[in-house]
């Protein structure tokens, strides 16, 4: 779709559905002509299974995207297999770094501890935006209390460095509405969460979260950094709210 219309059709989706619950802008985002081809990007972490379940009922064949960084914790890869099949994921598509780019970038597999930017950048980032060419936009699992940086997130996102929307069915919701839907539905927990692990990342970057802290606080810990780098180009933040 023409990437010079963008910002008035995000304009329009966030008008259009504006009040619509959760479920309810999946489906008719999964549908509708303005939000183009989408596909879902998954951590399959903490949290991560009520949208794939949202979209296992609204969408099935929805393309599902996995960044396996080959640096995270066997749990969650072991959750992953489990979850496409109990969800019956008619098109998960497991993606990775090239190995000659690896090789070349991080041979000795230490990168993230002298520059994390640049070893997500390497292992999620590029590989993500390979995988997402030929899709007008993606659907992602962020939440408003999350953290500044998503303290005013819409429903949809203009991503002007690539020319694609993002779609936030779950902007709006609250960790006791997580909790909720897991419980209503009979979903599986990731098995790190009751270990204390509320956000899971990479197991060489991600560490226990004690009570009271932060549930991002585990996430490179002890650093200025905050976000994996997916939502980033160029060290900036790749969305701009559109609710006028």
């Amino acid at each position: 779709m023409p990437r010079s219309d963008l910002a008035p059709r995000v304009a329009r989706l966030n008008a259009r559905y504006r009040h619509h619950s959760a479920t309810a802008v999946l489906e008719h985002a999964l549908h509708d002509p303005d939000a183009g081809s989408l596909a879902l990007v998954s951590s399959f972490g903490a949290e991560s299974v009520v949208l794939l379940h949202m979209v296992s009922v609204a969408r099935r064949d929805t393309p599902v995207i996995f960044i396996d960084t080959q640096m995270l914790f066997a749990e969650t890869l072991v959750y992953q297999q489990e979850l496409a099949e109990r969800l019956n994921l008619s098109d998960l598509r497991i993606i990775r770094a090239w190995d000659a780019e690896l090789q070349r970038h991080d041979p000795d597999g230490r990168l993230h501890q002298t520059a994390p930017d640049a070893c997500c950048a390497l292992r999620k980032t590029q590989p993500l935006q390979d995988a997402l060419a030929g899709f007008d936009g993606w659907i992602t699992g962020r939440k408003r209390y999350q953290g500044n940086s998503r303290a005013d997130l819409e429903f949809f996102e203009v991503e002007d460095a690539t020319g694609r929307i993002k779609v936030n069915p779950l902007a709006h919701w609250a960790p006791e509405d997580l909790r909720s839907y897991m419980e209503e539905n009979r979903l599986p927990r990731h098995p790190l969460v009751a270990k204390g692990y509320p956000s899971i990342g990479c197991a060489p970057c991600t560490s226990r979260v004690q009570n009271g802290e932060d549930p991002r606080s585990g996430r490179w810990r002890g650093q200025q950094k905050t976000e994996c780098g997916i939502h980033f180009v160029n060290g900036k933040i790749v969305r701009q709210g559109e609710n006028a």
